[in-house]
């Protein structure tokens, strides 16, 4: 396994921190220099031993650096690529982290240039309901889902580097395109979150949301659990993927249209079918 001498973090929160924590378990990286927007975040983050020195710009993080990673909401990757340009090259592996990826591939592309080549898009599909690098935790990427979405232009032995990271931290590695990553995303991460923040402000219009939530148990907790979620974060991730998300939502109505017409009509066999086609499908993803 190809061990890296210094991380550059650009972004040290749960994702950007949990990443470093992981490496440096697993020994694949040696020493990590870390900068977020909040200095007061990167001072949490040495204090905690996710970062062992403190930078004051992403450019400070990425000089001297042969593993960089960035960490910072989808909307900010322009800004920070074009910040750090001159430090994305052959002897260096440059990842991110978000939750879109044709966009980010875009902006990659667009501020970085020729050095393009050099970024490998990644997408870890985990995360907590809470955020922040007090949360970070060295195991959340083991066993998780990390999707890495190489251009044909991407060299490959930086997808090959990037591979083997992600595998050291536990996680599950595929490969796919940064347009079908988005379209699968939209339907089984995306849309569900848009769902849950919706059905919760729903409640919350009602003049006795109090009296109800006090009633709520456990399928309340799981249903709405996502929907604690980064409002910064996913706005960012919904905007960035308006397009399949729109699409995902627009068979949501659908579905939910047949519900509605099952329970207008009093059909007990047409709601039982529809319930029954959910839980079969539920189950035999489970196992």
């Amino acid at each position: 396994m190809k061990t890296y001498n210094q991380m550059g973090l650009i972004g040290c929160g749960l994702m950007g921190g949990s990443l470093a924590l992981a490496l440096k378990q697993a020994r694949v990286v040696k020493s990590v220099v870390g900068y977020s927007k909040s200095p007061s975040t990167t001072a949490r983050a040495k204090a905690k031993g996710v970062i062992d020195l403190e930078a004051k710009s992403a450019m400070q993080a990425c000089a001297g650096s042969d593993l960089i990673v960035v960490a910072v909401p989808v909307s900010a990757t322009g800004a920070t690529f074009k910040s750090i340009r001159q430090f994305v090259q052959s002897n260096v592996l440059t990842l991110d982290v978000g939750s879109t990826k044709q966009d980010v591939v875009k902006n990659a592309e667009k501020f970085l240039g020729w050095n393009a080549q050099y970024f490998v898009p990644a997408h870890p599909i985990t995360g907590k309901e809470v955020s922040g690098v007090d949360h970070a935790e060295a195991g959340l990427y083991r066993g998780s889902n990390v999707v890495l979405t190489p251009t044909p232009a991407t060299d490959l032995d930086k997808v090959q580097d990037a591979q083997a990271l992600w595998a050291a931290v536990g996680a599950r590695v595929h490969v796919m395109s940064p347009s079908e990553h988005d379209a699968i995303m939209a339907g089984v991460s995306h849309l569900p979150h848009l769902v849950a923040f919706a059905f919760m402000n729903g409640l919350l219009s009602q003049s006795d949301y109090s009296a109800m939530v006090k009633l709520a148990g456990p399928g309340f907790r799981d249903f709405t659990r996502i929907a604690a979620g980064d409002p910064v974060l996913w706005r960012d991730v919904l905007l960035a993927n308006r397009t399949e998300v729109m699409g995902q939502l627009r068979q949501l109505v659908l579905s939910m249209q047949a519900f509605q017409k099952a329970l207008h009509d009093q059909d007990g066999d047409a709601l039982e079918q529809l319930i029954k086609k959910a839980s079969k499908a539920r189950n035999e993803w489970r196992s």
